[in-house]
């Protein structure tokens, strides 16, 4: 049952903890863990939702929204890269360090489990920290491609305080004469290594995923809603296996009914506190 008053959320906090002791354990996180580092989520309270978010087909086939993808994330990059990891990220990476949680299978791109330490790290959905040519499958650096981007468009001004929204972009007012950076190799098309809508999380991640997973003998999911079918296959996976999942996240859920315990309060609280507990 979800916590609600403090007094509750402490009793459920204790009878997790008593639950995961001794466990090794595996997290599943998703922008939930992110939003206490200023990098807001695509549901549930202050989500910043698009009514047209970018799939692979658009990103692919009109360039005109290509051009659009990147005139935003250039505004926003600055400012998504600068995020720091907030308390719900140490304490994962802590309790990693001390053996109590085998790794973490992130849904976010924003690489704050590994900045905050964390050594066994799944992006399941890519990161925004690399960019791929569609076309030779030259990796490059994003600070590289914002270089580049800045050379081909010197006119382009980067704002001081961004409304990031939830992949590090922002709605850009104009995106007239802007030039899209291309491979330095071949001069093919670039695209950010991130799973966009539209698009299959790659075999041999979810399989790693799976594979920490097997390894684990307790899960949490901690800031997901899980409408993602990559997450909800993963929680599949461990209730068959009939091992304590717990999840944690403001919002409901789809798999809530399967959870041994739900927590309704934010990870920058429940996962410190988890973390004590269990030390």
């Amino acid at each position: 049952m979800s916590a609600s008053s403090p007094v509750e959320l402490s009793t459920t906090i204790a009878r997790t903890a008593e639950l995961l002791r001794g466990r090794r354990i595996a997290l599943l996180t998703g922008a939930g863990i992110s939003t206490d580092s200023g990098i807001p989520a695509y549901r549930g309270e202050g989500a910043r939702t698009r009514s047209d978010p970018m799939t692979i087909q658009r990103y692919l086939g009109d360039e005109a929204a290509r051009r659009r993808y990147w005139v935003g994330g250039h505004l926003g990059w600055r400012a998504f890269a600068q995020a720091e990891p907030n308390p719900g990220h140490l304490s994962l990476a802590a309790m990693e360090a001390s053996g109590q949680v085998s790794g973490v299978i992130t849904q976010n791109v924003d690489g704050l489990h590994l900045r905050a330490g964390s050594a066994h790290v799944i992006e399941v959905h890519g990161t925004m920290r690399r960019v791929l040519c569609l076309h030779c499958g030259q990796v490059f650096d994003r600070r590289d491609i914002a270089v580049q981007i800045e050379e081909r468009n010197p006119w382009i001004t980067v704002p001081e305080n961004v409304a990031l929204a939830p992949d590090g972009d922002v709605l850009p007012e104009s995106t007239e004469g802007f030039v899209v950076p291309v491979c330095t190799v071949c001069e093919g098309m670039l695209k950010p290594d991130v799973v966009f809508f539209g698009e299959y999380v790659p075999q041999g991640r979810f399989k790693a995923a799976e594979s920490l997973l097997r390894a684990s003998d307790a899960m949490i999911v901690a800031g997901s809603s899980l409408v993602v079918n990559s997450g909800v296959r993963l929680v599949e996976r461990a209730r068959r296996r009939s091992i304590p999942l717990i999840i944690i996240n403001r919002e409901p859920t789809r798999a809530d009914v399967w959870a041994d315990v739900t927590i309704a309060a934010g990870t920058s609280d429940v996962l410190p506190a988890l973390q004590e507990l269990l030390a």
